[in-house]
């Protein structure tokens, strides 16, 4: 009893689930303990809060912050030639996928009910060095792995009688399959991803052993969505600009790897678009604001984040992320944010030409020593939801103590 007791007035000092009596069933309706709400919350945001905040001094010029990120950016453009090739063979083989989805004629081994654009290439932030469109077939049928080498066996015939001076390559995948292509004289290579999903009906139907995996049916899917929703919300200039800046240093940066593409697109979307008065921000200030708000803990346990505007439910997008990937990003954001306070923006965005990691070491920006910061996170000391200790297993673990006590008494 003693040790209930211990237990039940802890969790109740904590905000926990409430005191539980010895057969583990709560009591809240006898003690009027009532749960504390999980609110998520807002970091701050200087450009959300700035009318509370006045500036006492004009702001800085950012003349040459600007000059380099359009510097960079013009370097992450893909060249003509690149853009010419991936686009001749990118209507190829929709045009050939089409023409399967209105009149299959003698192929018989799956039945297609659309063809999406998807991914960079659609959305024009493809980088330089990733020659690469992607394309969504939806299937009518389930999504077998014979009906998926047979469908890129007759894109590749189809493909080959129409470009017969270049040479073209299928290659199975896991998520459907890739046609690659050599362009002469620069030999420029291309690469299409197809990727599989099917109708939502046939879900129900999905064997492991038989089909695609169903996480890479579900996120093909999601692909349609995301391109969707880009293509009526981004049209903003300084958005894509940001959107291939970002990806450029997340190749480069590892504490940036959790971030996923799509994470990229919104927090891009949010830090230009996002704005009091509605004014979209200029790239060099909406640049300062990722990385300010990353640093702030906005993909943090308790952060209200960024709502995923494709998924039904308060569904946020940072919580794909597991928490060690989380803190890795807001140190990382912090360290990068102390780098470019002190003018290190050069080494940020690979101009100084080390392409090395800026917050992997010790450095110095103008006499000042940046230090990158120790992981803050323990798994034995958080919970996810509340921010607290992991009540539950610090009781179960109480309750075997005193379990082991009481059986050495008797």
């Amino acid at each position: 009893m003693r040790g209930n007791f211990r237990r039940n007035s802890r969790m109740l000092r904590r905000g926990g689930a409430g005191p539980i009596l010895m057969g583990g069933r709560p009591m809240h309706h006898m003690s009027g303990y009532k749960p504390r709400p999980h609110i998520l919350r807002m970091p701050f945001d200087m450009f959300v809060s700035e009318s509370f905040y006045p500036r006492l001094k004009p702001q800085p010029d950012d003349k040459d912050l600007t000059q380099a990120l359009l510097k960079r950016h013009a370097e992450l453009v893909p060249p003509t030639n690149e853009q010419t090739s991936i686009q001749c063979l990118l209507l190829k083989v929709q045009g050939i996928l089409e023409g399967l989805t209105v009149a299959p004629g003698s192929f018989e081994a799956c039945q297609l009910e659309e063809v999406r654009i998807v991914g960079s290439f659609k959305k024009g932030t493809m980088v330089c060095g990733h020659n690469v469109a992607d394309l969504v077939v939806i299937l009518k049928t389930l999504p077998t792995h014979e009906a998926i080498r047979a469908l890129g066996a007759k894109i590749l015939e189809e493909v080959q009688k129409q470009q017969a001076q270049l040479s073209h390559e299928l290659e199975i995948t896991d998520r459907g399959f890739n046609i690659l292509s050599v362009t002469p004289p620069e030999n420029t290579k291309a690469v299409i991803r197809v990727l599989i999903t099917t109708i939502g009906r046939n879900f129900r139907l999905i064997s492991s052993s038989m089909h695609l995996d169903m996480k890479y049916l579900q996120s093909h899917l999601a692909a349609v969505r995301h391109s969707r929703w880009f293509e009526e919300n981004v049209n903003h200039t300084s958005v894509k600009v940001l959107i291939r800046l970002l990806r450029d240093m997340r190749t480069r940066i590892k504490g940036l790897e959790p971030l996923s593409p799509w994470m990229i697109d919104l927090l891009a979307h949010f830090s230009v678009l996002n704005t009091p008065n509605r004014q979209a921000l200029p790239v060099n200030l909406a640049f300062r604001r990722v990385i300010q708000l990353l640093s702030a803990g906005f993909f943090l346990p308790g952060s209200c984040g960024i709502l995923d505007p494709c998924e039904v439910g308060a569904i946020r997008v940072h919580m794909v992320m597991t928490m060690e990937q989380e803190d890795l990003l807001c140190r990382t954001a912090q360290n990068l944010l102390r780098i470019l306070s002190h003018g290190g923006y050069n080494a940020i965005l690979c101009l100084d030409q080390k392409n090395v990691d800026p917050t992997a070491e010790l450095s110095v920006w103008n006499s000042i020593v940046v230090t990158p910061q120790d992981s803050v996170y323990d798994s034995t000391l958080y919970d996810r939801k509340t921010g607290e200790e992991p009540e539950d297993e610090e009781v179960e673990e109480e309750a075997a103590t005193n379990e082991k006590e009481a059986d050495s008494a008797i």
